[in-house]
């Protein structure tokens, strides 16, 4: 479990009440990983969703001779969207380029509390869509730059 303070810190999650926070507070954990940690590899299945407390993480897509960096996210930010996105696999890889703190929310304990709880699982979902167009225009610019260059 993490502190419920240190959740409601994060514009992530602006917004929830206080017993919603609580609920997310208690199936979280606090991990610490050194650079060049993956967390996990396109094409796996997720069952954890993270929130970055200190360091940076790459979502990078492997390709046959590279990796190729999507997006540099750092604290405050989230990442393992597809952890609650049926069939819950990976479409990219995330790997730590700093040492990293990060929360771990576990996603059957997440989905417990969503069922529990219809209007707060709304509302996280809200925020996971919310990441996911975020992604979705980064890695826009990412091809445009790449055509165009």
């Amino acid at each position: 479990m993490v502190s419920p303070e240190l959740l409601r810190r994060y514009p992530f999650f602006a917004g929830l009440d206080m017993d919603q926070i609580v609920s997310l507070a208690k199936v979280a954990d606090e991990v610490e990983v050194e650079a060049g940690h993956y967390f996990f590899h396109e094409g796996e299945e997720l069952d954890t969703f993270y929130l970055i407390l200190e360091g940076m993480v790459a979502i990078v897509v492997e390709l046959p001779d590279r990796e190729s960096i999507i997006s540099t996210l750092g604290p405050g930010e989230t990442f393992a969207w597809s952890t609650v996105v049926p069939p819950y696999t990976a479409t990219a890889g995330a790997k730590a380029l700093t040492p990293c703190r990060v929360v771990a929310f576990e996603r059957r304990a997440l989905w417990k509390e969503f069922e529990t709880d219809w209007r707060f699982g709304y509302l996280m979902m809200q925020r996971v869509a919310q990441v996911v167009r975020d992604r979705l225009h980064d890695t826009r610019i990412q091809s445009l730059a790449y055509v165009t260059a």
